[in-house]
């Protein structure tokens, strides 16, 4: 049994040392432990440090690409490596690292794919009420979109088994804390919560300016994913909102007209519920696109999972051979 801890890392020269010395080299039930530090493009000595540190995999893009996508890199690199449980954490060291064997147990145990570590979000000092209102508000949206029991769904201290790792697909290159949730649910891999302790604050965030960028971000996010995996029910909602409008107002029309002989006044009242009828008529038909580009998508998915699974046990073999 092998695990890999995977740090995503931008300009952490500071952080990453004592990140590193709180991560646990041993485990119970686990036969290897290994680190593997994405480095982001960072400007500073990110590198070196981890290099310094003993760390074995160092992954460097030459340019920074953003969280979502070095924490797909780092994916990627951890089942080439053969790792049969990931790890993720972030290089600030806001999570306690001995907490990792909490989170891979689950997994060991064969009660879940992928751990997402909850946090004391209310316990927490540097987080202000605003930003916890937000978290839990979060939260419970992606618990809707999803239909899983998630209470911290941007905790970005969480593992994945092998088989989990291989079955996701990040598209957004904001987070993929909030898309892999939603993904997992929709693809029902068993998704379980347990509570991790936190380290107070080294430095502040660097994924959003301000707590609008934040809440923007994420709701579009969410939107987005939501939309990929349910865009049947998302187009028709919407479709029979505005198709539900304009019949009202046809009706209306035609109440004023054969009744009360008082539809002179109203021609605009008709043309506006022809114009809601047709915008709900094609919103439905859009529906019914997405929805079939959306069974593509699953079949694909299938395919692309098909083949990782061939390319990894290869490079695996080959490792091994060597």
């Amino acid at each position: 049994m092998k695990l890999i801890i995977q740090i995503p890392c931008y300009n952490e020269e500071d952080s990453l040392p004592v990140t590193l010395a709180a991560l646990p080299r041993e485990i119970p039930g686990v036969d290897v432990v290994e680190c593997l530090v994405v480095d982001d493009g960072s400007q500073d000595s990110t590198v070196e440090v981890a290099r310094r540190c003993g760390v074995r995999h160092v992954i460097r893009l030459t340019r920074n690409s953003g969280l979502a996508v070095g924490f797909m890199v780092g994916l990627d690199a951890c089942l080439k490596l053969g790792a049969d449980v990931i790890v993720n954490t972030d290089a600030d060291n806001q999570y306690c690292g001995a907490d990792v064997d909490k989170l891979v147990r689950p997994i060991l145990e064969g009660r879940a794919d992928i751990v997402i570590g909850e946090r004391p979000i209310n316990d927490t000092e540097h987080f202000s009420w605003l930003k916890k209102k937000l978290q839990r508000l979060g939260s419970w949206v992606v618990r809707l979109a999803s239909k899983t029991n998630v209470p911290d769904a941007p905790s970005g201290f969480r593992a994945f088994s092998r088989e989990a790792a291989m079955k996701l697909n990040v598209v957004s290159e904001y987070t993929y804390t909030l898309e892999t949730i939603i993904q997992a649910g929709r693809k029902n891999m068993a998704v379980v919560s347990v509570p991790v302790r936190t380290n107070p604050e080294m430095r502040n965030s660097r994924l959003f300016r301000s707590m609008w960028q934040y809440v923007k971000r994420s709701v579009f996010t969410i939107l987005r994913v939501f939309i990929m995996y349910k865009p049947l029910y998302f187009f028709m909602t919407l479709g029979n909102i505005f198709f539900g409008t304009g019949f009202l107002i046809g009706l209306r029309f035609l109440i004023l007209m054969f009744f009360y002989d008082d539809s002179a006044g109203h021609v605009q009242s008709l043309l506006l519920a022809v114009a809601l009828i047709l915008i709900g008529v094609q919103t439905m038909v859009l529906g019914l696109q997405a929805d079939m580009i959306a069974a593509n998508r699953k079949i694909i998915e299938d395919v692309q999972y098909r083949v990782r699974q061939l390319f990894y046990d290869k490079e695996n073999k080959r490792e091994e051979v060597q």
